[in-house]
């Protein structure tokens, strides 16, 4: 970071200014990250003490699960004090580092996507070879390759944002540091800055994107090439549901980071920004999971066991 920066705090505007909507707001987002730390968290645990669900396509789910939280988590609990105490105030370092954490998980959660339509691709188009194809060793290094990919995704960009003098106003028109609010702020010549930012968050989507977008290709081959009209039914449901996700998703990445930070309005931004940080994280255990039938008996096996250990006890 240069030695002339002069800003040592930020403040943040937040959702709103209006008395009478913070209360109502905090109680609503309350609700919403509530639901999201008990449905990402409880299907991690649901996952690890179901061994039916020790399959790849149930890995690259509770890695899911873990990464909504991660973000949600580095988002929200700021938003919601902001409501509640009106304390809109975030120091520098800690919103380079709310910026990093964002960030990196944000791009985990884009390459997890892209690995789990290449799980079904295995799954549907070579059924065959899915259990060499897809071993836990693989399956462990793809999942590590997109945390590394996250953080070193994330290391890039806070260092290309704080890299630039912040000497004028400090005030994010924003509800938390995402990168484009802050960049705004920025009193330094920052376009070598955004091409960078638009360079990494291209890469990143279009590499993802084309995964996706290739898998599901050749899955609905695959899935036209059906007899069944049943099975057809329940496949084009189960990729109707990931792809919905996936382009809620990617549309708001896509419009939040492949523009220059001088286009963007910010109250347009922060509308969209919600959709990412809070809603997809509450709806993936849903989508993903929850409609599962695996993952629904699962659930009753592990609420009878809890309920025949109460009964033991008395």
């Amino acid at each position: 970071m240069e030695n002339n920066t002069k800003v040592t705090e930020f403040i943040l505007v937040g959702l709103t200014n209006t008395p009478e909507l913070q209360i109502p707001l905090f109680i609503m987002f309350t609700l919403i990250y509530l639901f999201t730390l008990a449905g990402n968290l409880g299907m991690v645990v649901l996952i690890l003490l179901d061994s039916c669900l020790h399959t790849p396509m149930y890995f690259f789910l509770s890695n899911l699960s873990l990464v909504d939280f991660g973000y949600s988590t580095a988002v929200t609990p700021k938003v919601m004090a902001g409501l509640l105490r009106g304390d809109q105030v975030i120091s520098y370092n800690a919103c380079a580092a709310q910026m990093f954490f964002f960030a990196a998980f944000a791009t985990v959660e884009s390459y997890l996507l892209a690995l789990m339509a290449y799980d079904r691709y295995v799954a549907v188009c070579k059924p065959l070879h899915y259990t060499t194809t897809m071993t836990t060793g693989v399956c462990a290094r793809l999942a590590i390759g997109s945390y590394m990919s996250g953080f070193l995704n994330a290391s890039v960009d806070v260092g290309d944002t704080f890299h630039l003098s912040f000497c004028n106003s400090n005030v994010i028109h924003h509800f938390f540091c995402d990168i484009p609010a802050v960049m705004a702020l920025s009193c330094s010549n920052r376009h070598v800055s955004e091409l960078v930012l638009v360079f990494v968050a291209t890469f990143n989507v279009l590499f993802t994107l084309l995964v996706i977008l290739n898998s599901y290709l050749f899955i609905f081959i695959a899935i036209l090439g059906m007899h069944s009209a049943e099975g057809q039914k329940k496949a084009f449901s189960t990729c109707a549901s990931h792809l919905t996700t996936v382009s809620i998703f990617y549309g708001t990445i896509i419009f939040m980071y492949l523009q220059p930070t001088s286009s963007h309005s910010m109250d347009t931004d922060k509308m969209a920004s919600i959709f990412y940080t809070m809603v997809i994280p509450m709806l993936n255990p849903l989508i993903y999971s929850l409609r599962n039938k695996e993952v629904k008996s699962a659930f009753q096996k592990v609420v009878g066991k809890a309920k025949s250990s109460v009964g033991l006890a008395y």
